[in-house]
């Protein structure tokens, strides 16, 4: 049984167009195949954490997401209650199947990248991607954990707000509303920093130095 889970982004930021030419423009450098819809993964941690990892875990496992309608999922598009649904396709590969040499095990990881692109493709073409197709079922104890905590969080908060208004002062009333109104602005803020529009520029410049 593998207890340990190891997460690892292997492009190392998230994907713009910006990002994309300069990470393909260091991939034409290096004699590498251009890539459509990834960037160039970084090789040194892919490399590095398989090192450490073999007798430990046996298994990498491969997981390319895509959203349906080409949406792009936001925070704030949660919280404004919109549905996403998304198609997910899994790929194991025991650890015995990738090289112990670091170059050797660097190119496993492009030529990774290289069929992700094409099942990228594959799944713009046709919607789907390819083999076995599974759909968890609905779980119930989800919705059911959700509203308790809802519950158990908001109920002071309600409690709060129903005494306040029955108070029938306008300045307390005043100063609820604007206390409320300040926190969801703040909230909206902070989420909206998490946009990849607005994220970092990590990516745009790195990409140029040699790994």
């Amino acid at each position: 049984m593998e207890d340990l889970k190891f997460l690892l982004y292997c492009e190392g930021t998230r994907f713009t167009e910006t990002k994309h030419r300069i990470s393909m423009e260091v991939a034409e450098s290096k004699g590498l195949p251009k890539l459509k819809y990834h960037l160039l993964p970084r090789t040194k941690g892919f490399t590095t954490a398989v090192q450490c990892l073999r007798g430990t875990v046996s298994a990498v496992y491969d997981v390319t997401l895509n959203f349906r309608g080409n949406k792009n999922p936001s925070l704030l598009g949660i919280l404004y209650g919109k549905k996403y649904e998304a198609d997910m396709c899994v790929r194991r590969f025991p650890l015995e199947d990738i090289p112990q040499d670091e170059k050797e095990a660097a190119n496993w990881l492009h030529k990774l990248y290289q069929e992700k692109d094409a099942l990228q493709e594959m799944y713009n073409q046709e919607g789907i991607f390819p083999g076995q197709q599974f759909k968890p079922p609905r779980r119930p104890w989800t919705l059911l954990n959700f509203l308790f905590w809802a519950t158990v969080l908001l109920s002071p908060l309600f409690t709060f707000g129903f005494g306040v208004f029955a108070s029938g002062s306008p300045l307390l009333i005043l100063a609820f509303l604007g206390l409320v109104g300040a926190a969801s602005f703040g909230v909206r803020r902070l989420i909206g920093v998490t946009e990849i529009e607005k994220g970092s520029s990590y990516g745009n410049q790195e990409f140029k130095k040699k790994e």
